[in-house]
């Protein structure tokens, strides 16, 4: 069978190989290969910068130790203030929208990136539903793929992982507590015989859900993934600008993507949904809450640097660490200027800033004990924090820590929106989750607990 000439450039220009002009297009160039330090490398050109400071050591035999001497913690002690406007203008209520746009303004082009103005779009697809018993209690758990549309790029496909549980005995949509991590079928590793409930049996017996997200599904963790993933699918393959988002900022999106879907299940309160993480995670849970307002609560487990610590804090790791080679790729090319030539001081903004775009809605902050997690994510400086953003949450009509006395081990501060617990474990968010869903249950009603399982 022969095909006429148009039938054959129809044919081409649907399947992309033909511009709308009539000249063939070249197939994509495949994505481009480049280490953490190559790429870091090219970053430095791009910025003009021959060298950057060496970042603390974790070692503390080291003669480059991270400092933990808290009388040698404060070089640069003045902040930027939230509630004044680059032009001087002193905020207001009225004036808080255009002030919060400032503040995202500056973090989006120093700090975490800027998120292009297209991404594309996500279809969610349930590939499993089950029912299954979480402790005593009946659920239903779904497992979900989010397929990003790469039809701008096909040699890049990004599906994020997203499990949801919900109790299966009660009536109408409830809240879901979404943590960032790693999915076992949704009901995390098997608990240790005599062990506490697990967070996702304390979630349960509130009558909530609770959600997983794998953000290295969305994102690799490392400098060389920053050519895939979403970030590299919305750059073609190509290597970043120097504004372009990082890793936090892409895992907070495939967050947001979550909740999305959330708002099309009728198992889910999509208005009383919470973010959880730790460590890398606790900071993208502190970046999801600031720039998604939906979220109703976040629960920010031991995020320290690039997190809720101070920036400007020279206590256990620093900013040089974060814009080394290990790190650089959870943030903005340009936040490496700021380990050399520029200091920490020179940022426009700093972490307590990134706290009040949380407001009004609640946030507590959580950290593990100076003698079991150590200070490299240094507890104080996410306080400080805390207190500094404070005014923002006071000028919206909410409570915030009520003091900027760092308060004694396992003293929980959870009377404003701003909260506050050092648990006497280590790296881990478990021993403050009780904390958290007290705290929680005042922003969300608590809904009827689900009936015990009868097949014990």
């Amino acid at each position: 069978m022969r095909h006429s000439p148009v039938s054959v450039a129809v044919a081409l220009l649907l399947t992309g190989y033909l511009s709308p002009l009539g000249r063939a297009e070249d197939p994509p160039k495949p994505p481009v290969k480049l280490t953490a330090q190559e790429d870091h490398k090219r970053l430095m050109e791009l910025l003009k910068i021959k060298e950057i400071r060496r970042g603390a050591d974790g070692n503390p035999k080291s003669a480059n130790a991270a400092n933990l001497d808290e009388s040698k913690a404060n070089p640069y002690p003045d902040l930027p203030d939230p509630l004044v406007m680059k032009d001087g203008t002193k905020v207001t209520p009225a004036l808080w929208a255009k002030r919060r746009a400032e503040i995202a303004e500056d973090f989006d082009r120093e700090v975490y990136g800027r998120v292009p103005k297209n991404t594309p779009k996500v279809k969610w697809e349930v590939t499993a539903t089950e029912k299954q018993t979480v402790g005593d209690v009946p659920v239903v758990a779904k497992k979900l793929v989010g397929h990003v549309d790469n039809s701008s790029y096909p040699l890049i496909t990004v599906d994020i992982q997203l499990t949801l549980t919900t109790p299966a005995d009660t009536k109408g949509p409830v809240p879901v507590i979404m943590e960032f991590g790693f999915n076992f079928g949704g009901k995390g590793p098997a608990p240790k015989a005599g062990a506490a409930p697990s967070w996702q049996q304390q979630v349960l017996a509130k009558g909530w859900g609770y959600a997983i997200i794998t953000p290295t599904s969305v994102q690799a963790d490392n400098g060389a993934g920053l050519t895939t993933g979403i970030i590299g699918l919305c750059n073609k393959g190509q290597p970043r600008a120097v504004d372009d988002w990082g890793a936090l900022r892409a895992w907070a999106w495939g967050a947001s993507r979550a909740l999305d879907y959330f708002e099309t299940d009728p198992a889910v309160d999509a208005k009383r949904v919470g973010i959880e993480g730790l460590s890398r995670y606790g900071k993208a849970a502190i970046v999801t809450m600031a720039y998604d307002e939906r979220f109703a609560i976040g629960f920010i487990g031991s995020s320290g640097a690039g997190g809720a610590k101070l920036h400007r804090r020279d206590y256990g790791e620093k900013v040089e660490n974060v814009a080394g080679t290990g790190e650089y790729h959870w943030m903005a090319g340009n936040y490496i200027k700021y380990a050399g030539p520029l200091t920490a001081k020179d940022l426009p903004v700093d972490a307590h800033e990134l706290i009040a775009l949380c407001a009004p809605r609640p946030v507590l902050i959580s950290v593990g004990s100076l003698q079991v997690e150590g200070g490299w994510i240094d507890a104080r400086g996410m306080f400080m924090a805390g207190v500094a953003a404070e005014p923002v949450y006071k000028l919206l009509g909410k409570k915030g820590l009520g003091t900027a006395e760092f308060p004694a081990q396992e003293t929980a501060l959870i009377d404003g929106e701003i909260a506050f617990r050092q648990h006497a474990g280590g790296h881990t968010t478990g021993p403050n989750w009780p904390t958290f869903l007290k705290y929680a249950e005042r922003y969300i009603k608590e809904p009827i607990a689900p009936k015990p399982s009868t097949n014990e």
